[in-house]
């Protein structure tokens, strides 16, 4: 029997490296694994934080240790190794820019050789948070209120700055989060309680990116639903998010012991199912392929469910919520990456037709 050739992509240039490197690590682990192993052979791939691509040993090594290359071993970031011509079909497993907001998929999508996930327009979508919020406004899904900002508002003139920073108290009060539109996972988030905090937020969000969202603080649980499939699409059990800190920041988020998973989250079945439902629609809304996770604020005093965000290539890692919603709706892990694959190939085989 052929083995399927795998190319497992990792690291990038975001500030989520070292979490895609334990994702590919995981993901590695269960193509290993005894199903699998008779069916895929793993060719690594370890993007460095240079936008470097390395193969072979130098690859491999960094997949068994999980320690990121520090020193760049290729100054020419588009000079792709020789082995990229022997892959059947690529894993994409990098978080944040450069990895799931659509631009390693176009190029994914230029080589002409399946790949786990969404394509360009899902990821593109499933990454930006302003995007995302009109398609889901599209969808009739309900949502917190939320100001656009742009860089430029924030860093224009000191007449313009404090008249946006009224219309966002007005329009949102506090407390409200600031989030750069386009970096994932949490990074340079801040909620803010206060026009001091507000306008250092704004600042700070600014620094990482040129468009910025601005959404109201809502007392809610946060509970997340896991989707798998290509057009015919499945809901995982719901899951929910407790925490000590004051939000679901990047720390608390991959941090062992620093939140807590229930699975399946403690809510009335009406609620699952309603999130299950609401996680489909989602789903369709921004065109995602093959996976993602879709994020809810339950409020229980009101009955009231919205949508938070969706995240079309989620986390592999031990603390990661997606695996671990599969696992424990009959999935577990190495039968979840092999769907996953046959996954890519089904979608890839009904584009060339």
């Amino acid at each position: 029997m052929t083995k399927l050739r795998v190319g497992l992509l990792f690291g990038g240039r975001s500030g989520e490296h070292e979490v895609s490197i334990s994702s590919a690590r995981a993901i590695a682990k269960a193509l290993n694994a005894e199903q699998n192993a008779q069916k895929y052979e793993i060719l690594p791939f370890y993007i460095q934080k240079n936008g470097c691509w390395l193969a072979g040993e130098l690859a491999q090594k960094i997949l068994e240790t999980g320690i990121p290359q520090l020193e760049p071993q290729n100054s020419n970031p588009w000079r792709s190794p020789e082995q990229v011509t022997e892959v059947d079909l690529w894993f994409p497993i990098l978080h944040g820019p450069n990895g799931e907001d659509g631009t390693i998929q176009g190029l994914l999508t230029l080589m002409q050789v399946p790949f786990v996930g969404s394509g360009v327009l899902g990821s593109a979508l499933g990454m930006d948070k302003i995007a995302m919020k009109m398609a889901f406004q599209q969808a009739g899904l309900p949502q917190v209120k939320y100001k656009a900002v742009t860089r430029a508002e924030v860093w224009s003139n000191p007449c313009v700055f404090p008249k946006l920073c009224d219309q966002i108290e007005s329009a949102l009060d506090y407390p409200c989060f600031v989030k750069p539109a386009n970096l994932g996972s949490s990074v340079g988030i801040a909620k803010v309680r206060s026009r001091p905090e507000l306008e250092a937020a704004l600042d700070n969000a600014a620094t990482y990116d040129r468009r910025i969202i601005v959404e109201a603080g809502v007392v809610a649980r946060e509970v997340e639903c896991a989707v798998l499939g290509n057009d015919q699409t499945q809901a995982s059990i719901v899951g929910e998010i407790t925490f000590n800190s004051d939000f679901y920041d990047y720390e608390t988020k991959y941090t062992a012991g620093q939140a807590d998973l229930l699975i399946p989250a403690p809510i009335p079945d009406a609620v699952s199912r309603q999130i299950q439902d609401m996680a489909l629609q989602a789903f369709a809304a921004v065109d995602a392929a093959g996976l993602a996770r879709v994020d809810f604020f339950y409020v229980e005093a009101t009955g009231e469910i919205f949508i938070n965000e969706i995240n079309t290539l989620p986390g592999f890692t031990a603390t990661s919520m997606y695996p671990q919603l599969w696992a424990n709706s009959g999935v577990p892990f190495p039968e979840l990456v092999d769907r996953l694959i046959q996954l890519a190939l089904e979608r890839y085989s009904s584009h060339k037709s």
